[in-house]
């Protein structure tokens, strides 16, 4: 089963290619306070149609090139 993420795309200045910034919240271990933590994942996108500031769901896919590990399924 592959990973399906949620985030928001921050560049596409790549070609067919879309920097999505994925964020969780983690409970601080010592000082119980929920903070931010976030990754960045470059997804493929093979028309170019995502823009930056849209939010998008993200598939695990085979690897596409020596950092893509991720296609774009749809915007939300």
């Amino acid at each position: 089963m592959s990973k399906k993420l949620k985030g928001k795309i921050v560049s596409d200045k790549g070609d067919k290619t879309v920097v999505v910034l994925v964020e969780r919240y983690i409970q601080h271990p010592k000082y119980k306070k929920y903070i931010r933590k976030g990754k960045k994942y470059k997804a493929h996108d093979e028309k170019n149609e995502f823009n930056t500031g849209e939010t998008v769901i993200i598939k695990e896919c085979r690897p596409i090139s020596k950092e893509k590990r991720f296609r774009v399924l749809e915007k939300v």
